[in-house]
């Protein structure tokens, strides 16, 4: 592999056709000058300076060089840039579940990310009880989830006023009862169908989304019944259900395995904001 520290030598060499200007150039003395670039022509085994030229140029060998030896220098330089600048860095690994990364949720993290450019924040959204198990297995940093309780050391803790809706202008419903819902493993799914059941009704999944959106637009253009956040309804033709009365809250904890630092900052805000859905 050739020495960058020869290449810039030889370079300072054709571009002030002086090894006394290039030594100049590099700080450095004549005589090292002449070193590096006679090691570096040991190296490729050819000459790459005509020295009995006036003024001094590149052999020929030395012009095919040159072209690749700027082409390395600058990625070098490119290189050295990219690790003096300490943008992205660091992480901070968040958990959520898709309906909390909202604008006002958005705007705090991207002024918190404009306060710490050496900070990356990697927010994956998910379901709930996949994203705290993974944030009890070390994966998170911070994790938003939803449950019927929270645990002792949650940071802090909403309710989460649930309802079922139907899309405007849907008639009544009749058994089997169409559900809009979450793969299995979803909270609102298993409510509904345990609901479902005790009250003695039939039912099928006309429609099952990955995301809140999807599962709001299957409601609203008329699929059928879904157990949903009442704060996730704003914006869409949807309205509350009759065929059942209102699910019992669920909770909206927040867990953090550190409270100080950065991390303690985001977490403040995370708070703040998910305080005032």
């Amino acid at each position: 592999m050739l020495d960058l520290r020869l290449l810039r030598t030889f370079v300072a060499v054709a571009d002030t056709a002086s090894f006394t200007l290039a030594a100049e150039r590099l700080h450095s003395t004549q005589s090292t000058v002449s070193q590096h670039l006679g090691r570096l022509e040991a190296a490729v085994g050819q000459s790459l300076i005509d020295r009995s030229s006036r003024p001094i140029a590149a052999t020929a060998s030395g012009e095919r060089l040159l072209g690749y030896a700027r082409r390395l220098l600058a990625l070098q330089e490119e290189a050295e840039l990219l690790f003096a600048d300490p943008l992205g860095t660091t992480s901070i690994r968040i958990g959520v579940p898709d309906d909390i990364v909202t604008s006002a949720m958005s705007r705090r993290f991207a002024e918190f990310a404009a306060r710490h450019r050496e900070i990356r924040l990697d927010v994956t959204t998910g379901l709930s009880r996949d994203l705290k198990k993974r944030f009890r297995a070390g994966e998170f940093d911070i994790a938003i989830v939803k449950e019927a309780v929270a645990d002792g050391d949650a940071r802090a803790s909403f309710p989460e006023p649930l309802g079922w809706f139907e899309g405007n202008g849907s008639g009544a419903w009749h058994d089997p009862i169409p559900l809009v819902t979450f793969p299995p493993g979803g909270l609102y799914r298993d409510i509904m169908i345990d609901r479902i059941e005790r009250e003695r009704r039939r039912w099928y999944i006309a429609f099952a989304g990955n995301s809140l959106a999807s599962v709001l637009s299957a409601v609203e253009a008329g699929l059928g019944v879904s157990v949903l956040p009442i704060s996730t309804a704003k914006g869409y033709a949807v309205g509350v259900s009759s065929i059942f009365s209102a699910e019992a809250a669920l909770t909206l904890s927040i867990y953090a395995w550190e409270s100080s630092g950065s991390i303690g900052e985001l977490l403040e805000a995370i708070i703040s904001v998910t305080a005032r859905r």
